[in-house]
C-alpha cells in the first residue's frame, strides 16, 4: 500500500505542471523529499548522480538526488527547462529507477 501512495504522489507531481502551466510557486506544489536512504537507495542515488554529472548536454552538477524505494527525487535549480527535462530523462534511464519526481526549479 505504501508503494502505491508513493506512485500516486509521483504521478500527481508530474502531471500538475502540465495542468496548471510551468510556473509553480512553493506553496502550490510541495513534494515531501525523503530524508533517510537505505544502502540500496544510496547506491541508486549515486548512480543517478554520476550519470547527471557525466552528461555533455547540460550542466547538471548542482542537481540533488535522493532515492526512496526505487523512486528518485530531483531537487535544486537548473538554468533552463531543457536542462530540467534532461535531468529527468537521465534519471529515468538509470537501472532500477521506477519513479522520478522532478522538483527541479528553473532559474529566472
Amino acid at each position: 500500500m505504501k508503494t502505491s501512495a508513493h506512485v500516486s504522489v509521483a504521478i500527481a507531481s508530474s502531471i500538475l505542471p502540465f495542468m496548471f502551466g510551468c510556473h509553480t510557486s512553493r506553496s502550490e506544489a510541495l513534494v515531501k523529499i525523503p530524508v533517510m536512504e537505505t544502502s540500496e537507495d544510496q547506491a541508486l542515488s549515486r548512480a543517478v548522480r554520476e550519470s547527471l554529472v557525466k552528461t555533455d548536454t547540460a550542466n547538471l552538477e548542482a542537481v540533488n538526488v535522493v532515492s526512496n524505494n526505487r523512486a528518485v527525487y530531483l531537487t535544486g535549480t537548473v538554468k533552463s527547462l531543457d536542462a530540467r527535462q534532461q535531468a529527468a530523462k537521465i534519471a529515468w534511464s538509470s537501472p532500477g529507477v521506477e519513479t522520478v519526481v522532478n522538483a527541479l526549479q528553473v532559474k529566472k
